[in-house]
């Protein structure tokens, strides 16, 4: 047996419009974006721990 063709739909342009648009401007994923003086307070943190003079070691004998 045959299988019935069904018509198909084609798409109009209101259609393609709010794919394209949905395309080209994402939603923003929720976390992932951070505050600049948060950032900043954490990278002058890494860098005095990196500058930091290093812990004395008790002397042995």
């Amino acid at each position: 047996m045959m299988p019935v063709e069904t018509p198909r739909k084609l798409p109009t342009s209101s259609d393609t419009t709010a794919d394209v648009e949905a395309l080209l401007n994402p939603a923003e994923a929720d976390g992932t974006f951070r505050d600049t003086a948060e950032c900043k307070g954490g990278g002058t943190l890494l860098g005095l721990l990196l500058l930091s003079s290093p812990t004395p070691r008790p002397k042995k004998g």
